[in-house]
């Protein structure tokens, strides 16, 4: 993952609160870069990183009898944004090639938790502290810093609270599906806005509402 915080926030929420896509299953996380430094966690190192992942899990799936179409054949995800990268067609080219899945967010994974609150179709330009001043202005965010001052502190924006998700995801997926349009173009780098971040939480963590 890309970020230190927010998307691992994020992540466990979904874990811990999310409704399985099916009753019983178990699915098990594996962190690979938490404490990686910030130059390894850019969308192409990130990629690269975890494309040895990819044929050491498939090896140990092999080995325990696992077949390749069976609902616990091992995914390997890695979740970046567009941020100002310059890397992402190859990093895109890269996990395509590797079998490495993606989860992007374009301009920043702010816009996916932008989309538990509502739609958002024009472009940001690339900039993601606009989307995340919008986000600031939901409901769940404000905080007071003395008389008449309500505002939201970089670092308090970057956790992810239970209220900011709980009884959104199929709000959140459909505003998201409905920008997927800007998905036909061949350069992700212009995929503004756009996030599938819904996939991973289906496919990566079994999950089907929160």
């Amino acid at each position: 993952m890309e970020g230190e915080v927010t998307e691992r926030d994020f992540v466990e929420y979904v874990r811990l609160h999310g409704t399985p896509r099916e009753p019983g299953r178990r699915v098990e996380i594996l962190y690979k870069n938490l404490n990686a430094p910030s130059k390894r966690r850019k969308p192409l190192p990130l990629v690269e990183e975890a494309i040895p992942f990819v044929a050491s899990a498939e090896r140990a799936a092999r080995k325990a009898g696992i077949e390749e179409d069976a609902w616990n054949w091992p995914q390997v995800w890695c979740l970046f944004d567009r941020d100002q990268h310059e890397d992402i067609p190859s990093a895109f080219a890269r996990a395509k090639k590797a079998g490495v899945r993606i989860a992007y967010s374009h301009p920043c994974f702010e816009l996916w938790r932008l989309f538990h609150y509502q739609n958002y179709t024009s472009t940001f330009g690339g900039v993601c502290d606009s989307a995340a001043d919008r986000l600031k202005q939901q409901p769940g965010f404000v905080q007071t810093y003395g008389p008449n001052m309500p505002r939201v502190s970089p670092e308090a924006a970057k956790h992810v609270m239970p209220d900011q998700l709980r009884g959104r995801y199929e709000k959140a997926r459909k505003f998201a599906e409905q920008n997927a349009r800007n998905a036909r173009r061949p350069d992700q780098t212009q995929w503004d806005p756009y996030t599938d971040v819904w996939r991973f939480v289906e496919e990566g963590l079994g999950v089907r509402d929160y």
